[in-house]
């Protein structure tokens, strides 16, 4: 755990008992503050006390009375669509309102550093795509070149449940614009930008707010080196901003598409092939076809995000290339599950949006394509150029039949259950199919979360196996 500085013998609020408000109140009270901690949920106050936390209700009159911050949990909307009557208490008190990752990076130095002959490093990860894949992809090239790393933040593990620093170690974070949005603190040595597509609009009151908290990443600590992919608009106008000219090797651009030219410092894949340029001239090439873990041109883009971020820590190209083979990717992320009398069955359920389902759907050929779930603002229109290797879509979800009425011409089968669709699927099947689940909805209609979905489809693909 890392202790957090500033509060010691001071009072501090945490609103939301989740992981990481527990988390924080833990790590709080190990730096000698007094947490104050709240959750609507009276179950999940139960579970502070179990921890020795006493409640303290923050919705009373007078709650805010002598605290020195307010700290919130990311999933606690604290402006848009409207603010959280704890954290406007809290702004009428003048009590200022942030969040875990902020604490990290507030407490993340101590003088123990002195003694380090390399000071330990952070590398954090934003965007809307990929940036999970992208920071455990970095984890694991820094773990097969034997450098001290751990990996926390959006992806498992609170940020502030990591152990302090050893030397020459490095921090890789995987943040949300829920988390970039509210921290006070964000000074990353090394700052990724993915990608940008429409999600959580109504977290951040639309696309130009959404885009703002990621933004912030960059724009509130300035990172020693930025990594920023520009094949949108506003990615090209971050890597613009980060710049102090064609020739600033800072900045990184990253692309999966594009070839990317100029003076500067450029990554970038095309036909399953990276490239590296760097003062107009191409310093490495990598086939990726061949890696198994980073199947289509989005995991190409990631791959050239975890390659960029590796790059300014001094990593060869030839050492990334070789771990790159032995990743073995992440869970419901194009996760290659099975294989039954030549078909495969790919699990991409954190596909939950449009644009997500559309870089799975370009990784393969003649697919059997699971779909649906609690549909996103927006619709599916973005989908629909990018169907041409679809066979059949088996819909899913609770609303399954407004969903297919969207898919055209396209053939489809509303099947409503992942065992009937998987079944249907498999049955309709010839070898050399895949059968993907790519949802490009949200889970929540029929799963907790899109960890359980993505567990039932492997479940009824096991049974699948077994007949």
């Amino acid at each position: 755990m890392i202790p957090v500085q500033g509060f010691r013998d001071r009072r501090v609020g945490v609103l939301g008992l989740g992981r990481s408000g527990l988390s924080a109140a833990r790590a709080l009270r190990d730096g000698g503050a007094d947490p104050l901690v709240w959750d609507d949920n009276a179950d999940a106050r139960d579970r502070a006390k179990a921890e020795g936390f006493a409640s303290h209700d923050l919705t009373k009159h007078g709650a805010f009375e002598d605290v020195a911050a307010l700290i919130v949990s990311p999933g606690i909307p604290h402006l848009y669509p409207t603010p959280n009557k704890v954290i406007a208490a809290a702004w009428a008190a003048g009590v200022p309102v942030d969040n875990d990752i902020s604490l990290f990076f507030q407490s993340f130095a101590t003088r123990d550093w002195e003694s380090f002959d390399q000071m330990p490093k952070v590398i954090a990860v934003t965007g809307s795509n990929g940036k999970s894949t992208t920071s455990a992809l970095i984890h694991h090239i820094l773990q097969e070149v034997n450098r001290p790393t751990q990996l926390a933040g959006n992806i498992g593990r609170g940020v502030l449940d990591l152990e302090p620093a050893i030397d020459g170690e490095v921090v890789v974070l995987e943040l949300s614009s829920y988390q970039t949005d509210l921290a006070r603190n964000l000074t990353p040595d090394v700052a990724v930008f993915t990608n940008l597509s429409p999600d959580h609009l109504d977290r951040h009151s639309g696309f130009g707010g959404y885009f703002a908290a990621k933004r912030r990443l960059f724009a509130e600590g300035g990172p020693d080196r930025a990594v920023i992919g520009v094949d949108e608009p506003e990615g090209q106008y971050l890597a613009n901003q980060m710049s102090g000219g064609n020739g600033d090797d800072r900045v990184i651009r990253m692309s999966s598409g594009t070839k990317l030219s100029g003076p500067g410092w450029n990554v970038f894949a095309k036909k399953g092939f990276l490239a590296e340029w760097r003062k107009g001239r191409q310093v490495a090439n990598i086939d990726l076809r061949g890696v198994a873990g980073l199947p289509g041109a989005h995991n190409h883009q990631n791959a050239c995000a975890a390659y960029a971020a590796c790059r300014t820590l001094g990593l060869a190209p030839k050492v990334i290339e070789k771990a790159f083979h032995s990743f073995g990717g992440l869970p419901h992320r194009s996760q290659r599950i099975a294989e039954v009398g030549g078909v495969s069955f790919v699990n991409d359920s954190k596909a939950t949006n449009v644009d997500s389902a559309a870089k799975a759907l370009q990784a393969f050929k003649n697919i059997r394509w699971v779909c649906g779930g609690l549909e996103k603002e927006g619709g599916l229109d973005g989908l629909l150029p990018h169907l041409s290797g679809v066979k059949k879509a088996y819909v899913i979800g609770r609303e399954a039949q407004a969903f297919a009425l969207q898919l055209g011409d396209l053939p489809h089968e509303v099947c409503t259950t992942m065992e009937v669709a998987v079944a249907k699927a498999a049955s309709e099947a010839d070898a050399g199919d895949t059968v993907l689940l790519a949802p490009a909805a949200a889970s929540f209609d029929q799963y907790d979360s899109f960890e359980k979905r993505g567990d039932d489809f492997a479940a009824q693909v096991a049974k699948v196996g077994k007949a």
